[in-house]
């Protein structure tokens, strides 16, 4: 965990022991599963790559606004990150994939993660529920997640996306105004939605 410290030190963020302690229980989780269940690729497993996208799914928590409840659209990163970091703050994780809906499941479970609920659906199939901030890596283009999310925000709701090198070009093709797209590194930007539009 001397490594995980010192890069989130880097970027100007500490945390409890508690945390650490976590985010050791979740690389071994997910190594163990990641091989056996081929969740990511070898590659990804690596535990330098792993600090890595940690890093990069807390990175934003330096930005964002109060929120008291997220859900996030897709499988772990940063979601999982995330509501380790603020075990606070009600957690949703919207996964359809049963494969990773059981690995989800199995850390909460394992790591007492008791602000975090995993549904198994498509985020579209999702309703009645609305979150402050919803949160998406690599999962589709910045107009779809607004569409496919738009039963579970409101006119509060703000939209955090990690994205690459295409950020303000989706932003154009999705017409929206007020937001932020903060650039960290060569590859990426997130675009912090403060307001949609459309909702």
């Amino acid at each position: 965990m001397i490594r995980l410290k010192q890069k989130l030190k880097d970027i100007g963020l500490e945390f409890d022991d508690i945390f650490y302690a976590r985010c050791e229980q979740y690389i071994s989780l997910l190594r163990q599963w990641g091989r056996v269940h081929n969740l990511s690729s070898a590659k990804e497993l690596e535990l330098d790559a792993i600090h890595n996208n940690i890093v990069d799914s807390i990175y934003p928590v330096k930005f964002l606004d109060d929120y008291t409840s997220f859900a996030d659209i897709g499988a772990g990163y940063p979601g999982l990150i995330l509501a380790i970091a603020r075990p606070d703050i009600a957690c949703t994780l919207i996964e359809p994939r049963s494969k990773r809906v059981s690995f989800l499941s199995f850390t909460k479970a394992m790591l007492g993660l008791h602000n975090v609920t995993v549904i198994e659906k498509r985020a579209e199939e999702v309703s009645d529920i609305t979150f402050d901030l919803i949160t998406s890596r690599a999962v589709t283009n910045t107009k779809l997640l607004l569409d496919i999310t738009k039963d579970i925000s409101n006119k509060d709701t703000k939209y955090l996306f990690y994205k690459g090198s295409l950020a303000q070009e989706e932003i154009n093709d999705a017409e929206v105004n007020n937001f932020e797209i903060i650039s960290v590194g060569d590859h990426r930007n997130y675009v912090y939605i403060k307001e949609n539009n459309d909702t």
